[in-house]
């Protein structure tokens, strides 16, 4: 489950900053949930020169222009995301500190990097290669020892062009050495060899993989990803005339790219436009099928939530720890993680929990059971941190979702049916199949095009357990475009749901799982297990919502029912289109 690219407009919001010969060096900062980058030299004549690093995106090299500096005064602008950084320098030139604005002003730091000390035997830049029994994916890993003696790293995935992504936790310990990769939820352990020049191990991200790395004399660039394609635009296309549409622009997809039939990638697309239905369907799919949503349960959660609130079970600001068994966590001695934390994803929690270890890598989630979650809440606390940002967490809306079970004397899944399938008649949105239903269910695909085991949630179930259609999709949909026709509570937790509560990045802000984009006015979300991916929005100014459900996860290239989810607004709206042939 996955927040696929949320982070692409996120990770434009990164800066620079600059100086003259005392300002020349590396930068670290943060924006949130992202780490930056800032490398400054001097330039022809002494003049400032600059580029910055999003590197839990892969971005790099975004350069810098426009420096002006009037004492400890320092501006300059990133031109490829029109975004400008403006603050003070401090006196010894270590800290920047000040603003970036990006249509919204975030407070934005950079400490300058510690020098290096001496050299430890990890120390230097690594090459390995993963066989993922798909593509051959080339990882790069840089090492190197601080002033203290700590060791830092950063990954490289060169065939990926990501970048730069941080490591934690790094260790080097005689010969062993090992690290994690918080953005990917990764780990690497291995061993140095005698010699100092070779690291045999294995890197673990959902699967275990052997990685054995190489001493490099010189870093290799990142190969970096071809920017998107868009289609011309033409005259706003109604619901109706959307098919016949599509078949144009999804020509090339279906002959040789995301939908070809060797891949055996299959479609469900649902619109709803001023309450007219569309649905249909390509590939060997049917416009009844029934496909994982992954993180898209994430919003039946949030309104779960707000359905309990409006019939004052619980409150927004009510500490999870007391809907936790008696004893499960103590109570920290500062602020604690509220509900409504875990639903605007500014908890603080991490992507997953550090106990998550699959005996099934092909069902990942199944065996992790309230107990597991439990477990690592003992452990991690319920402190929430100071100026937490948005980060996205699936241990989050799982831990929300089992918390409003626990509440409810249920499970999730009944506590689904209960609030809103059951009321809004989504009976073929849940959890666990009928018979029937498992006729329907779409087989899924790996990125390779293999066939993809189901995902089973147990603990985690309220950050991505459901199964739906198209057709319940739209349904679903038209709730959210529609509140006042929708039954007893639910019209009024679901405007409640909608409340904007948090930023996310620049023009983005959250609701209750729901992600709102302010260009737009869409509300979205989207999704991706190991075999399926999912995209939906509703714009309640333009009565429209979309749904796309493919059977396929997501892919070397991004999300395609993002793409295709996109595609549809910009026809809908009467923009150029991204180009959906690969």
């Amino acid at each position: 489950m996955s927040l696929h690219k949320i982070c692409l407009y996120l990770l434009m919001a990164g800066a620079a900053a600059a100086q003259t010969a005392d300002l020349a060096g590396d930068y670290s900062g943060a924006l949130g949930p992202l780490h930056l980058k800032l490398h400054l030299k001097n330039g022809a004549n002494g003049v400032l020169e600059g580029t910055m690093d999003s590197p839990d995106q892969g971005a790099s090299g975004l350069p810098c222009t426009n420096f002006k500096r009037e004492g400890q005064n320092l501006s300059f602008d990133v031109p490829s995301v029109h975004g400008n950084w403006r603050g003070k320098i401090s006196d010894d030139a270590k800290a920047l500190t000040g603003t970036w604005s990006q249509g919204a002003d975030i407070p934005l730091a950079f400490q300058r990097d510690e020098p290096a000390g001496k050299p430890s035997r990890v120390d230097g830049i690594w090459l390995g290669t993963l066989e993922t029994g798909g593509p051959k994916l080339r990882v790069q890993v840089t090492v190197k020892s601080d002033a203290s003696g700590k060791e830092h790293c950063a990954l490289d995935s060169l065939d990926q062009g990501a970048t730069g992504l941080p490591c934690d936790n790094v260790q080097f310990d005689g010969k062993k050495f090992s690290f994690d990769v918080p953005v990917v939820q990764g780990h690497y352990a291995g061993m140095l060899s005698d010699d100092g020049n070779q690291l045999t191990g294995t890197w673990r991200q959902l699967k275990e993989l052997s990685l054995t790395m190489t001493r490099q004399k010189a870093a290799i660039a990142a190969t970096q990803p071809e920017p998107p394609k868009f289609e011309p635009a033409m005259k706003a296309v109604a619901a109706a005339d959307l098919k016949r549409v599509l078949d144009n622009d999804l020509s090339e997809a279906l002959k040789k790219g995301a939908l070809a039939p060797a891949t055996r990638g299959g479609i469900a697309i649902g619109i709803l436009q001023h309450g007219a239905r569309h649905v249909f369907a390509y590939g060997p799919v049917q416009e009844n099928s029934i496909f994982e949503i992954g993180s898209i349960t994430k919003t039946f959660t949030g309104l779960i939530l707000a359905q309990m609130v409006e019939k004052k079970k619980v409150k927004f600001d009510e500490p999870v720890r007391e809907l936790l068994p008696a004893g499960t966590v103590a109570k920290p001695a500062g602020p604690e993680i509220t509900l409504l934390d875990l639903a605007t994803q500014h908890s603080g929690l991490p992507r997953m929990p550090d106990n998550f270890h699959p005996a099934d890598m092909d069902n990942p989630y199944a065996d992790y059971r309230a107990a597991n979650l439990y477990e690592y809440i003992s452990k991690h606390g319920v402190t929430k941190p100071a100026n937490v940002g948005f980060a996205y967490s699936n241990l989050g809306l799982g831990l929300l979702g089992q918390a409003l079970a626990n509440c409810a004397g249920t499970s999730y899944p009944e506590l689904l049916q209960r609030e809103i399938t059951g009321p809004l008649e989504l009976h073929d949105t849940l959890v666990k199949l009928s018979p029937e239903q498992q006729k329907r269910f779409a087989q899924g695909y790996n990125a390779q095009h293999q066939a993809a085991h189901a995902w089973d949630l147990d603990a985690l179930a309220g950050a991505g357990a459901i199964r739906s259609t198209a057709a319940d999709m739209l349904t679903y949909l038209a709730a959210q475009l529609h509140p006042e026709k929708t039954p007893d509570s639910l019209s009024q937790a679901i405007p409640l749901s909608h409340e904007l509560r948090a930023d996310v990045a620049p023009g983005m802000k959250i609701a209750l799982a729901w992600l709102y984009d302010e260009k737009t006015g869409n509300y979205w979300h989207n999704g991706a297990t190991g075999g399926y991916s999912s995209y939906a929005y509703f714009n309640p100014k333009e009565d429209t919502a979309v749904v796309v459900l493919f059977n396929t996860t997501i892919g070397p290239t991004g999300s395609f029912a993002d793409r295709v989810g996109k595609h549809i607004g910009e026809r809908l709206t009467g923009k150029a289109a991204i180009s959906l042939a690969e």
